[in-house]
């Protein structure tokens, strides 16, 4: 990469050269430990991990037995970070997320035991199998990173990520996301089947024991912590924040569309979009940064119109729509 010449077009990022190299050293050590792991999927493991560096939420949709679970526990592994596992069920109580005051006999005072919550990355494991009201539990830690007891509100650590995971085939026993909540998932990425010779590795890997037993952390919750102080330097030009504006402008306006993007996805686009830069070794986003981070970005933040659905529409192709509708500004 020439940053030189980047710079001289009048392109200008606040990233170091030696910044860049570091970064994406430490972004290629993540993804290639939890590869050894999750076989032929580096980049839903790329998708994954933009969520993480752009200090977001990632909602993983998709059937049974295809990782998604794996995979949120080999990232906390290679990051050496604190990881709670919540499985959501009918009768998961917001308690049990958050935690609770209990009484103390002895001392004769309440004392505040926190809930699963409290970690660096926590896997919400089939959310759409619990009450909304629990669903809600999760909302003020994912977008104030705190959590309100009793008037009382406590930080939560840093980083901190929420990975959720929901099957879309079941029906019976589940509950719909809430916009609200779907709204603060940053980005909605399907895994999908593995290749035929991908999952025969994957046999072939756990035959004997399951490899994610024996990943080694390659990172620190405080490097991570800096790598999302550092894509919020990657530059992005007025007139691609002008673009991704004008992306969510037009969803709204979509005849299909009952509810379009929201601010906070305008928001979480550049985010996602200068994470993904980042990635790519970049201190500044482009187009193609935009266009591609949008197509998990932008679908699950749209409310399709009932007539529209039943007509087969799906949100995808509206976001598709809009990418080849809005002009691509000028480089």
């Amino acid at each position: 990469m020439d940053i030189g010449g980047s710079r001289a077009a009048g392109v200008k990022g606040g990233i170091s050269a030696r910044q860049l190299d570091a970064a994406l050293s430490q972004i290629n050590k993540i993804t290639n430990n939890v590869a050894q792991v999750i076989y032929g999927k580096r980049k839903v493991i790329e998708q994954v991990l933009i969520g993480l560096l752009a200090d977001g939420h990632v909602l993983l949709e998709d059937v049974p037995g295809v990782g998604k679970t794996m995979l949120a526990r080999a990232l906390a592994k290679s990051v050496s970070a604190d990881f709670r596992r919540i499985q959501f069920t009918p009768d998961l109580l917001p308690a049990d997320v958050t935690g609770s005051n209990t009484y103390n006999q002895k001392t004769q005072e309440f004392s505040f035991r926190r809930g699963p919550i409290f970690a660096h990355i926590v896997l919400a494991d089939e959310i759409n199998r619990t009450s909304p009201r629990t669903q809600s539990a999760l909302l003020e830690g994912m977008e104030e990173r705190q959590v309100t007891v009793d008037g009382v509100s406590y930080p939560l650590p840093r980083p901190f990520f929420v990975i959720a995971t929901q099957n879309p085939i079941e029906h019976q026993g589940t509950y719909d996301l809430p916009e609200a909540q779907l709204d603060r998932f940053m980005l909605r990425v399907k895994i999908g089947y593995p290749a035929v010779t991908d999952e025969a590795d994957i046999l072939e890997a756990q035959r004997e024991v399951h490899p994610v037993h024996d990943l080694q952390p390659v990172s620190t919750p405080q490097e991570i912590v800096g790598l999302q102080e550092l894509v919020r330097s990657v530059f992005v030009k007025p007139s691609l924040r002008t673009y991704i504006v004008e992306l969510s402008a037009a969803s709204r306006d979509q005849t299909d569309v009952l509810v379009g993007v929201s601010v906070r996805g305008s928001q979480q686009l550049m985010r996602s979009a200068q994470a993904l830069a980042l990635i790519s070794h970049r201190d500044y986003v482009i187009p193609d940064d935009i266009q591609e981070i949008a197509r998990v970005c932008l679908p699950h933040r749209l409310v399709i119109r009932g007539e529209a659905r039943l007509a087969g529409v799906a949100e995808e192709a509206v976001v598709e729509n809009l990418l080849r509708e809005v002009p691509v500004p000028p480089q």
